[in-house]
């Protein structure tokens, strides 16, 4: 008699903890009353993308600010009055709005500038995704592209970029290839810079730095590698038009699929100091076929199958 009451008990016992478990009611969630707050600049298309991916994985209620409609209204104000539990700032311009907050979370998207936030001693409610593929990733897909090069050129401002060049410089180290890499503090400085390089690069690695990089310095950039013969690794695909040979970007959905299961962990209780900045985990390749025939570059189509080809 007792054993079968004990064993009425057990099997009642197992019902409710499956019940449990199909309920969800051990996984951890994210409360109803969580609420994230999206701040860009504009509506661009790699914004929107970043917003969707976030969504697909972080999906509960998001209200959005767009600062070129919120001109002459005090943000940081408008911050407090939605009280989200989450901020998610696109862009630098977002970013530097929002620099002020200290008590709500803050994760970033599409900012090129590993070094905002965090600095030393600030930004400790601040992570998020850098828009940038890890080095030693872009260094391996260079060399991927064009196995004989053995030394690297590259222009930097160390203010801007200066965190980017001193990865590349790692990178190159552990794959046994010399990087030239040379200090820009003025624009008018770069082109001197890129013609003492001439003869003694057989690659240029381009960092996304329009402190460094402007219009004529492209120009000239450019005009350097066809006379040369110098292939340019750049960070956009944009730059394949003007003559660079490979770009490796990042892909604004996965980045924001990245930053959704960031702010899902955040909200769900875990500390913000459990996820430090990352890199882009997704990169998108992207090669012009018609300027690795004009350097003499054969390009082995077979080993970039997720890439993109310019013909």
């Amino acid at each position: 008699m007792i054993n079968a009451s004990i064993d009425r008990l057990v099997k009642s016992y197992q019902f409710i903890l499956i019940a449990f478990f199909l309920t969800g009611c051990f996984v951890p969630s994210v409360s109803a009353e969580n609420k994230v707050l999206s701040i860009q600049s504009t509506t661009i298309t790699p914004y929107e993308e970043a917003v969707k991916g976030f969504q697909s994985i972080c999906n509960i209620q998001i209200e959005r600010f767009v600062l070129s409609e919120m001109k002459g209204k005090d943000i940081i104000q408008e911050i407090r009055k939605d009280k989200p539990s989450v901020i998610l700032a696109i862009g630098m311009d977002a970013l530097e709005k929002v620099k002020g907050i200290d008590d709500i979370p803050v994760v970033f998207l599409m900012v090129t500038s590993p070094k905002t936030p965090p600095e030393p001693g600030k930004g400790a409610n601040f992570t998020g995704v850098r828009m940038n593929v890890a080095q030693e990733d872009q260094l391996s897909i260079f060399l991927k592209a064009d196995p004989i090069i053995k030394n690297i050129g590259m222009i930097y401002n160390p203010e801007k970029t200066g965190y980017l060049a001193q990865r590349a410089v790692e990178a190159c180290k552990k794959a046994g290839v010399n990087l030239i890499a040379r200090e820009i503090h003025d624009p008018k400085e770069s082109p001197p810079a890129i013609k003492a390089m001439e003869g003694k690069i057989d690659g240029f690695w381009m960092l996304p730095d329009s402190s460094v990089f402007t219009s004529e310095t492209i120009e000239y950039l450019f005009l350097f590698s066809i006379g040369n013969r110098i292939p340019i690794l750049t960070f956009s695909e944009v730059y394949l038009e003007s003559g660079a040979l490979i770009s490796v970007g990042v892909d604004s959905f996965d980045m924001g699929a990245q930053a959704g299961g960031i702010a899902s962990e955040i909200l769900a209780g875990k500390s913000l100091s459990s996820f430090p900045p990352v890199d882009a985990r997704k990169e998108v390749i992207s090669i012009n076929m018609k300027v690795s025939e004009k350097l003499g570059i054969h390009i082995n189509e077979k080993l970039f199958t997720d890439a993109k080809f310019f013909k």
